[in-house]
């Protein structure tokens, strides 16, 4: 599957342990996300645009309105990476 470079970094970051909160109005849409590390910290580079092209490749997913988590398939297609603190 191909997954672009910004993709991949908000795949590893739920990997790791992150969540994407999402604020969802009265129109019933996602209009605002923040992806959160494990840490609390927020990722920037997290876009609408990314949060939608992941959920429609299924590789996130959400149950009974908790934030977004990354899926099997998610994990599976994620690429292993260095981890620099």
């Amino acid at each position: 599957m191909n997954i672009s470079k910004h993709d991949q970094r908000v795949l590893h970051v739920l990997a790791l342990g992150g969540e994407i909160r999402y604020f969802r109005p009265d129109s019933g849409k996602v209009t605002e996300i923040i992806c959160y590390t494990r840490d609390g910290h927020v990722l920037s580079n997290c876009t609408l645009d990314i949060f939608k092209r992941l959920k429609s490749k299924k590789l996130i997913s959400s149950k009974k309105g908790q934030p977004y988590r990354i899926t099997q398939l998610g994990a599976s297609s994620v690429r292993s990476q260095m981890v620099q603190r």
